[in-house]
């Protein structure tokens, strides 16, 4: 059964927290904003740091259903909107050829219905019930070409789509709309224009150990902060791709398979895979430069006031 909606932005980011996501105020802003206008959510950032959970989190705490729209590069609308299942009306034909039925009309209404209409992500959730509007993830819109984004364009301001042999079908209630991109390239402004705009960045050393208290309440408080401490701190390097909160948690999560209670060289050397995704960047904190990260947060650690 839906619940309703937030009334104001510190219900927002109650609403997060029930669902272990710590967001910081601008973020619950903004989305309060988009559940309170209507409008669909535009969210950039790294990957990894959480803009795909965002919707998942809203469709567990506002119980809705999450419809996810996968972008990838040459997606179209067969893939995203419908596409009619071609094998079953062959089939169809040749039994009403088989039984004699040559109205060629009818047969032709027949086969253009709706039974044979494979429903893709953004019909489905244009055709949700009134009270029962899902929540609708584009995810990784980047990935997608101009093409799309340009088909998109209806979608977002109408809430419909147009299906030749069938008609206009509108949505009821429109979709809760989350989108998200990692940039890598960057998405026309007439769409970013139908939306509210966020960027997701890293976050703060004190959240992102609230998040791993939130999402691994099983791991050691002090295992937590000298992880945080080392993931931030490679964060502030030149790396190909800096870990995420995501490789942060993985991280965590490795560390406990390990019975790890602390961070050591080793350890850290062992691990890396689980935190960096390039052998480059591997390569380059491995060995002295990890055991020097790892020494100077030990020491930093050491001098701060104790609980």
């Amino acid at each position: 059964m839906p619940k309703p909606l937030p009334a104001s932005i510190d219900a927002t980011a109650m609403l997060l927290s029930g669902e272990n996501y710590i967001a910081d105020r601008a973020l619950a802003t903004v989305v309060f904003l988009a559940l309170k206008m209507g409008r669909p959510l535009f969210l950039e950032g790294e990957a990894g740091v959480g803009k795909t959970e965002i919707a998942k989190v809203l469709a567990g705490a506002l119980g809705r259903r999450l419809i996810r729209l996968q972008c990838y590069e040459g997606l179209d609308v067969n893939a995203a909107v419908y596409e009619w299942n071609y094998s079953a009306q062959m089939i169809e034909i040749r039994l009403a050829e088989a039984a004699g039925e040559l109205d060629r009309e009818r047969l032709g209404h027949d086969i253009f219905s709706e039974r044979f209409l494979t429903k893709r992500p953004l019909l489905q959730a244009l055709e949700a019930p009134k009270g029962a509007a899902p929540v609708l993830l584009i995810d990784e819109l980047d990935r997608t070409d101009e093409a799309f984004e340009a088909f998109l364009l209806e979608v977002l301001s109408d809430f419909q789509v147009t299906i030749p042999e069938l008609g206009t079908i509108a949505a009821e209630e429109p979709p809760i709309v989350v989108i998200t991109s990692n940039r890598t390239r960057e998405v026309h402004d007439a769409l970013k224009r139908r939306c509210l705009y966020h960027w997701v960045g890293y976050p703060d050393a004190e959240r992102e150990i609230a998040i791993i208290k939130a999402r691994r309440p099983e791991a050691p408080a002090a295992l937590a902060r000298e992880v945080v401490s080392f993931v931030q701190s490679l964060r502030q390097g030149e790396l190909y791709k800096a870990p995420g909160v995501a490789e942060t948690l993985d991280w965590v999560s490795a560390l406990h398979e390990l019975d790890a209670i602390s961070l050591d060289p080793q350890t850290v050397n062992d691990t890396l895979g689980v935190l960096l995704k390039y052998q480059d960047d591997i390569v380059r904190m491995e060995g002295s430069e990890a055991k020097r990260i790892l020494d100077q947060i030990k020491a930093e650690i050491a001098t701060m006031p104790r609980a």
